[in-house]
Formats: C-alpha cells, structure tokens, sequence
C-alpha cells in the first residue's frame, strides 16, 4: 500500500498535484450545489474546500500553487472580458448612465466603509490587518476577480504578503445573505408592492423600440415620392428601413434599394418600431394584404434564417455587402444574443447572428453559402483569438502607470490587463478581423475551470493558518466588518434609488446583484419578478462593476500597502 501513501504525501509528484485539485474542486462543486433557506455557495466553495485541505496538510509545492492560481485567474477574467464586451460600452446610453452611477457609488461605500472599520476596530500598528481588511472587503462584495487582483498587487509590493484569502472566506457566506436580505429590507423600508412594481414595468415593455424591428404593409399614396428610388424615399424620410416586396399591376417583385415607387404599390415595410409612424405617414396607410410566396412557381420567394458562420463577413456591414443590388434579397432584421435587432444598414454582422434574408429561393441559397451558415463551425472554439488576447493582455497589464504620489507605478498586472483587452477585443475585434465569437457553454466552461482553479489554489494556500485567524485571531471582526461593508452601502444607495430616482424595485434588485456580481442575488431577484428587469439591471452595470472591483482591488493596496 506504499504506492497509495506516497500518491498522498509526494507533493512532488504530478500524480499528487492532479489528485489534490480533482478532490478539491470536485468536493467543493458538490457541496457548493447544497442550498441553505434556498441559497447555495456555487462553485465558491471550492475555496473552502481547499482550505480544509490546506490545513489538513494535504498541499502542493508553492510555485505550482502559484501558477495554477495566477493562470485560473487569467483565464477566469479573460472569459468575463469577452461576454461582457460587446454590451459595455451600450450600458452607458440612456437610463444606463443613473444605474452605472448607483453602482458606482455602492463600490465607493464599500471602500469607505472597509477604511471605516479598519480604523475603528483594528490595531493600524498591525501590517496585517490592513491586507486582510481588503481580503474581507472582497469576499463581502462576493467578488473573486477582485480578490485575485488585490493578492497579485500585494505579493507585488510586500515580500511576506499576508494570505488574504482567509478574510475573503470568513466575508464572503455572510456576504451572499447580506445581499439579499438587505435588498428585503429595502423593500420593507420603502413600502414597495411587488404587485405596482411589476405592473409598471407592462407600460415599458416599448423599450428598445429604436432596434425592434416592426413589420407592416403599406399602400404608396404619396404622389411627392411617386418615381422615386427606394434610398432616396429612405434619405427623404431620415428613416432607415427595408422594403422586402412590393405589389405592382399584380406582380409580386423583390425591390433593391434602386426600385422606384408608383402610386398604388403595395409595400410590405420592416422598419426600426421606434419610426414607424413617420414611415407608414410619409409613404401611405397601412393595409392588408396576404403575401404568398408561391406568386411565381417558376421562381419561388421565401424567407430564410441563415447563421453567420463565416469569418470573412465579421465586422461587414449592410451596406458594404450589397447583398439587395447582388443578390436580389432583404435582411430584415437580426438576431444576436437571443434578441431581435432591426437590421440597419450601418449596422455590423457578427460570427454568430442569425439573419432573416427574403428573396427568391436561389438567391437566398447563395447568401447563405456566402454567409457559411454552418452550425459545425460554431462548436469548433477560437482558441487562437483567446491566447492571441492573453498574451496582449499580460503585457498590458505589466505596463507601470506612474501617478504622482504613489510609492510604486500601478499596474494592471494579470487580473486587469486581459480584462481590458478582453473587452475591448469583444467590442472592437471584429475590425482586426478577429472572431470573437465564443458560444455561451464554452465560455461558461472556460470560466469555471479557471475559477475553481484559481479558488482551489488561494483555498490551499491560506489553509494552513486558516483556523488559527478564526480561533486565536480576529476572525469574528472580519465576519463582523464584513457583515457591515455588505448591508451599509446597499442600504444607502437602494433607499436613494427608490425616494429619489423612482427605481423600478426589480431593475434595483438586478442592480444590486451586478454590482457585487452575485449570481444568487440575480436568482432571487427573478425568482420575484415574471420580466426581464432583474437581468436588465444586472447586466447593465456588471461590465463596469467588475472593471471597478478589479481596478480599485489594485489601486488600493498599491496607495496603501506599498510603502
């Protein structure tokens, strides 16, 4: 049996290594998926389970801990970078701006309340207690990215860095409850009933109207556009529309963008919600008409939903593919993210849209061959653009910002520099011809190999003198802090949110959720609500929220820790 005491305790050997992370991180998902009052840990509890571990002596080398630690990290916030990418920028437009800002100004509490109890409860003559003060204030906003940051700048500014890990965890169970419980509370405090917040979000279910594409028939009885290109009607109107088929002296065609318009025509319009009164005013009333697309057998006109598979179309738009003057056929509207999209002439086509196109059926056939249209393709992942973005995103991240006043240059470093550049590589890439696309499973996958490789690692290490900070030290007073850098920022900034901007208390829940990027929140605030709202608001500001947390995780252990 020597053979299975040695693959226990040869921390050398890879055999060890491999066995210490499988048991870990399997114990850890599992146990992570049993739910107390209906709340679950997730796959976070793979950190305790590495710190049962780590005191029970069960470890690895420090360099390979390290490593894995550093690496699952990378991974982790690259995989966040590029879902969040394509909708960070847009999260700012519109009623995006007050919920960025809400966030915003929770984030900054935290922070203030962290400094608060540090100077209150603790010795400051401590080196130590700052550091785990900051690990506390990361696992009671539930934000591992962060955490990962702060370690990361702090090895980098101390030589006998603390393990901060141990404040994350004794934060962080408490944490999960904070949220929610106090997104209760806010919702006793200020008299809300469900029942009139979700009846106020059925009048706003216009929103988006300017990308909903909308469909109608219209009768051309404007004699002002009689004889008239279909660009010039459009340039005319400043309304961006398509038209996919046009009744004319009882012949069905299929118009481009040079057809002219005659009085009587029948149109059959798809056009952004937000301008079809202006369009159906300026052109004629709308009508009804019963569109048949077997008008001429010998040449049979459908509609079709094609997928955008091929890299060579990423980035184009519309209008530079010229697909009605070429190929005789409309794209009506887009689909991108389970959501449909008007498809304007400016607007670019991703790997991964699917496009309704309307024409005659060989036409369309070309389109889609032109399109790739090849689910197959999908599931063969980009990996080169994802190392092509790490490697961009280390040496970002390892660029030195000298800001007056701090005692070292600030660096991004290997949390926030493929973070960046994982945004913008999401939002942007498609103009340097990289496919971006990655379908929702594999990048869930990524990301939590990467987590529960970067939880199992800080787990372990900090095992050691996990309990003895629980026990002889100041545990309780982290539970305590954290318990309040949780609860006070939510409870000031929620009540203003709902006395002073009239937020919806179901987009405040998803708010909330986004800004200590808590998916158990997220589920109880839909677990209330039969709309969209919670998800809204999450999104929203989840982009900026864990940016923040990640750059603030560094700027604030460098400002303060590095002297």
């Amino acid at each position: 049996m020597d053979w299975l005491f040695n693959l226990f305790t040869n921390q050398d050997s890879i055999a060890h290594i491999a066995l210490l992370y499988a048991l870990v991180i399997a114990a850890g998902v599992l146990l992570g998926k049993l739910k107390v009052g209906g709340i679950s840990l997730g796959v976070t509890f793979v950190l305790f389970a590495g710190i049962i571990a780590g005191h029970a002596h069960f470890t690895a080398p420090v360099p390979i801990l390290s490593f894995m630690q550093d690496f699952g990290l990378i991974l982790f916030v690259f995989c966040i970078g590029l879902q969040v990418g394509p909708g960070f920028f847009e999260s700012f437009r519109k009623g995006g701006v007050t919920l960025n800002l809400l966030s915003t100004a929770i984030i900054l509490l935290n922070i203030a309340v962290m400094f608060g109890c540090y100077y209150l409860f603790f010795d400051t003559g401590n080196a130590d207690n700052l550091p785990m003060m900051i690990g506390t204030l990361y696992g009671a906003v539930t934000n591992t990215p962060g955490l990962g940051a702060a370690d990361e700048a702090l090895n980098a500014v101390a030589d006998n860095a603390p393990q901060i890990a141990s404040g994350y965890a004794c934060a962080y169970p408490l944490g999960v409850l904070g949220i929610i419980g106090t997104t209760i509370l806010i919702r006793i405090i200020t008299r809300t009933r469900l029942q009139e917040e979700e009846a106020m979000l059925e009048g706003d279910e216009e929103q988006n109207a300017h990308e909903k594409p909308h469909l109608m028939t219209l009768k051309v009885t404007n004699a002002s556009i009689v004889g008239h290109k279909l660009q010039k009607v459009s340039a005319m109107i400043n309304r961006d529309f398509v038209c996919t088929r046009i009744h004319h002296d009882g012949l069905l065609l299929i118009p481009n963008k040079d057809t002219l318009l005659n009085l009587g025509d029948e149109a059959l319009i798809v056009c952004a919600e937000a301008d079809a009164e202006a369009v159906r005013a300026f052109i004629g009333p709308e009508t009804s008409v019963e569109w048949k697309d077997d008008e001429q057998p010998d040449q049979p006109m459908i509609s079709r939903r094609i997928l955008i598979t091929n890299p060579r179309i990423n980035g184009k738009t519309l209008v530079k593919l010229r697909l009605s003057s070429l190929y005789g056929v409309n794209v009506t509207r887009i689909t991108r993210q389970g959501m449909d999209l008007f498809a304007g002439k400016n607007h670019h086509f991703h790997v991964g849209d699917v496009i309704m196109v309307v024409g005659h059926a060989d036409n369309v056939e070309r389109v889609a061959d032109m399109m790739g249209n090849s689910v197959r393709r999908l599931d063969a992942p980009n990996i080169a653009t994802i190392f092509i973005g790490i490697i961009v995103g280390i040496l970002f991240g390892s660029i030195p910002f000298h800001i007056p006043g701090m005692p070292v240059p600030l660096k991004l470093g290997i949390a926030g520099g493929p973070l960046i550049i994982a945004i913008l590589i999401g939002r942007f890439g498609h103009r340097m011809r990289l496919v971006t696309y990655v379908s929702s499973s594999a990048n869930m996958m990524l990301r939590e190999v990467g987590l529960a490789l970067f939880l199992a690692s800080v787990g372990i290490k900090a095992g050691a003198g996990f309990w003895d900070t629980i026990t002889a030290g100041d545990g309780l007073k982290y539970v305590g802090c954290g318990f309040l850098i949780t609860v006070i920022p939510i409870l000031i900034v929620g009540c203003l949110a709902r006395l002073k901007f009239h937020l919806n208390y179901f987009t405040l829940a998803g708010m909330i959720a986004g800004t200590y990027t808590d998916p158990p929140a997220l589920a109880f605030a839909n677990s209330c609500c039969s709309k969209e709202a919670p998800a809204i608001g999450y999104s929203t500001v989840y982009p900026l929220s864990m940016f923040l947390r990640i750059f603030t995780a560094q700027l604030i252990v460098i400002s303060c820790c590095g002297g």
